[in-house]
């Protein structure tokens, strides 16, 4: 898939969207968009001309779909240099990768970050399944918090 804007966002239809649909947005934007139009965007109607070409045939409609989401959900791993640059990271954040949420609508914040945004979340994380791996940094990020330290194995 080249660099180029979506084009399902260019023709300004759904990804669901039937043929019919994109030939409609297709046509009735390049009736605006072409030299001879209402108002005449050279750039535009190319990049109209390409997106069209790219979903109005079935197989290759496919195949940007099969790329386009996979450039979407390709998951980018927080590195050294990318992490120094982030505001508010200390080198101990940095090295710690288990204190960097990496899923979620707090993707990428650090525990001691969401502690104090958001420490009802961070409670909620702890007895969840997918908080695991989290629990004894939420538990130093929230130490008054005494259901988080107590002892998993008793019986309440």
């Amino acid at each position: 898939m080249s660099e180029s804007r979506d084009a399902y966002e260019v023709l300004q239809v759904a990804p669901s969207a039937e043929l019919i649909v994109i030939q409609a947005a297709y046509r009735a934007l390049a009736r605006r968009f072409h030299p001879d139009g209402d108002g005449p965007d050279v750039a535009r109607m190319s990049e109209l001309n390409q997106a069209y070409n790219q979903l109005r045939d079935p197989q290759l409609r496919a195949k940007y779909d099969r790329e386009r989401a996979a450039t979407r959900t390709r998951a980018v791993p927080i590195t050294e240099p990318q992490a120094h640059q982030a505001p508010g990271w200390s080198r101990a954040e940095v090295k710690d990768r288990a204190s960097v949420l990496d899923f979620g609508r707090y993707q990428g914040w650090t525990i001691s970050d969401l502690a104090r945004r958001d420490p009802d979340y961070l409670r909620w994380l702890a007895r969840h399944s997918s908080g695991i791996r989290y629990r004894a940094a939420i538990a130093a990020a929230l130490p008054k918090d005494s259901e988080l330290h107590r002892d998993r194995s008793s019986v309440a």
